[in-house]
C-alpha cells in the first residue's frame, strides 16, 4: 500500500515539473527568435504547430506572427549566405522558408481580422510589410489580393475584351 502511494506521489510530482504547458513552448519560442536562434525557435515552432488549436485565439495569432516572422528571417539569413556560393538548393531553400512566412502571416493576418486587437500594433506594421515583400513573389506587385485601394489590373482586359466582343457580333437591326 505504501509502495502504491509513494508511486503516485513520484508520478505526479514528475508530471507537475517535467510538462511544459503550450503556452511555454511558445514562449520559449519567442525567446529564442529574439536571441536571433532562430534555427532553435523553429524546431519549437514545428512541434508546437499540431497543438496551435489547444492555445487562445490571441496566442494563435501570436504563434502565427511569430512562425511567419521567423521563417521570414530565416529566408533573409539564407541570400545573405548564398552571396558568394550559391546553390539551386539554397535557392529553393530560401522559396520555401517565404513560403512559408507568407503562409503563415496569412494566418495570422486572418486571426487578427476576426479579433482585432490579437497582434500588437507595431506586429500588424510589420506584418503588413513583409506580407507586401512575400506578395511580390506571387503577384508581381507588392499588394493584397483584397486591397481596394490598389489600382485593378483586371479591369483593363476585360474592357478590352468587352470592347472587342462588342465589335466581333454582328448587328440584329
Amino acid at each position: 500500500m505504501r509502495w502504491i502511494i509513494a508511486s503516485m506521489v513520484c508520478v505526479a510530482t514528475v508530471g507537475t515539473f517535467g510538462c511544459a504547458t503550450y503556452l511555454d513552448d511558445l514562449n520559449r519560442a519567442e525567446r529564442h527568435y529574439q536571441s536571433n536562434h532562430h534555427e532553435q525557435a523553429l524546431a519549437l515552432f514545428r512541434a508546437l504547430e499540431p497543438d496551435i488549436d489547444s492555445l487562445s485565439h490571441a496566442d494563435r495569432a501570436r504563434y502565427a506572427y511569430l512562425r511567419g516572422l521567423n521563417d521570414y528571417r530565416l529566408s533573409g539569413h539564407q541570400d545573405e549566405s548564398a552571396v558568394t556560393t550559391e546553390t539551386p538548393s539554397a535557392t529553393s531553400g530560401d522559396k520555401a522558408f517565404r513560403a512559408h512566412a507568407r503562409y503563415w502571416f496569412g494566418i495570422a493576418r486572418a486571426l487578427e481580422k476576426q479579433r482585432p486587437g490579437s497582434l500588437r500594433k507595431e506586429w500588424m506594421d510589420t506584418l503588413d510589410e513583409a506580407l507586401r515583400d512575400l506578395n511580390q513573389d506571387v503577384f508581381g506587385v507588392g499588394v493584397f489580393p483584397d486591397d481596394t485601394d490598389s489600382p485593378s489590373t483586371d479591369s483593363k482586359p476585360e474592357d478590352s475584351n468587352t470592347k472587342s466582343s462588342e465589335t466581333d457580333e454582328p448587328d440584329e437591326s
